[in-house]
């Protein structure tokens, strides 16, 4: 089902309006249909409590507060220039992988960890833009006796899985080598990073029955004593030995163009008008607080906005400062000589202003996300 203009904003203005005496399907209906101009298939329901909740990445924190220049049309609307790409959806896909037991008799201090990242959260309607890995290395824990055994350097080394592997085969012959180098590991609070383009392997998963995941391998490297970080001492690690990992947290960013939802308006400034009579069309104004309908849970900025509506007559003679069509105008000298048969213009928005939200989507990843027509700036006669 295709939304016409300023869906999200019609939809929830009427949501708000609802009265308690309204059924609850109606409510329900109203909803579902908030929720699908979102791109969402349901309300989400993230996982309660500051362990279980993701925390939102500080670039994406930075994106959403610069939104404000988008929404003053000072910055193109449909492009992220943080990755220099065309979009207007940001997602920060979760890994929903698992450690893999250890096979390879080489390197029993090796560690394996299945990658899979679920690329049915975009739309069929979005273009991808962008698929960046991205993987933070945290050497943990702090104490000393452990850090003893924490390695300096680790060879990194990613694989693209492109079949299932049977139990008991050779896992090697179902994937191949995406890239192998070697990672320098910081001394603590400063993470190690790295990245690493997957979009044109990111678009085959879209296809039903692609996508596998991938495979990182983890292996410890000895470094010579120049090449420690200060304070830290020189250690070897014996194949049969135990050693400490970092922790390992890797994250696929995914920029998406939605066209249906990103064309080339820029934000119109409203008229300043003398002051009409209060039945005369206009703008109102109208804030939408995501707590009163129960959706602070998920959806984390902005906790609510200002909309605004259009209401009021459009009485003739139509002045300038309704900014009335030429159908309008006709329309209203028809209505004066005829109003049983002819009914009057309709006062409805003819500028809006963008808002971008920044909110958990059914999968619990965190979505920034662009939304054009959503602020009613202007209205006239129609």
């Amino acid at each position: 089902m295709r939304l016409h203009a300023a869906p999200l904003l019609l939809i929830a203005a009427c949501f708000l309006h609802i009265s308690a005496s309204s059924p609850a399907e109606e409510m329900k209906h109203k909803e579902r249909l908030f929720l699908r101009s979102m791109g969402l298939s349901g309300r989400p329901r993230p996982p309660r409590g500051p362990q279980a909740r993701h925390r939102v990445p500080s670039r994406l924190w930075r994106m959403f507060r610069r939104s404000e220049d988008i929404q003053a049309g000072e910055k193109e609307p449909c492009a992220v220039e943080e990755f220099g790409v065309r979009g207007n959806i940001v997602r920060y896909v979760q890994d929903e992988g698992r450690l893999l037991p250890v096979w390879s008799s080489s390197c029993q201090t090796c560690l394996e960890k299945q990658l899979f990242f679920n690329m049915s959260v975009l739309q069929p309607a979005e273009l991808l833009s962008l698929a960046q890995l991205e993987i933070t290395f945290h050497r943990t824990p702090p104490s000393s006796a452990q850090l003893l055994q924490a390695p300096q350097a680790l060879s990194v080394s990613l694989f693209e899985v492109f079949r299932i592997t049977l139990k008991g085969a050779d896992p090697d012959v179902n994937r191949r080598l995406l890239l192998s180098q070697t990672v320098q590991l910081k001394a603590e609070p400063t993470p190690t990073h790295m990245d690493v383009d997957l979009t044109p392997l990111a678009e085959k998963w879209r296809k039903p029955g692609q996508n596998y995941g991938l495979v990182l391998e983890l292996r410890p490297l000895d470094v010579e004593a120049e090449d420690l970080l200060p304070f830290q001492p020189r250690t070897s690690f014996p194949l049969e030995g135990a050693f400490t990992l970092p922790l390992v947290r890797p994250t696929l960013v995914v920029v998406s163009l939605n066209p249906q939802q990103c064309g080339s308006r820029r934000r119109r400034h409203a008229v300043r008008s003398p002051v009409a009579p209060s039945n005369v069309c206009r703008t109102r104004r109208l804030y939408i607080d995501f707590r009163d309908v129960g959706w602070q849970d998920w959806i984390i900025a902005p906790q609510g906005y200002f909309a605004n509506y259009c209401h009021g007559d459009c009485p003739f003679p139509l002045s300038e400062s309704l900014n009335g069509t030429n159908h309008a105008i006709l329309q209203t000298l028809v209505h004066s000589l005829d109003p049983h048969n002819t009914p009057q213009p309709c006062c409805v928005p003819i500028h809006f202003s963008p808002v971008s939200m920044l909110y958990y989507d059914n999968n619990d990843n965190v979505v920034l996300r662009h939304y054009q027509d959503m602020v009613v700036d202007e209205c006239g006669c129609r």
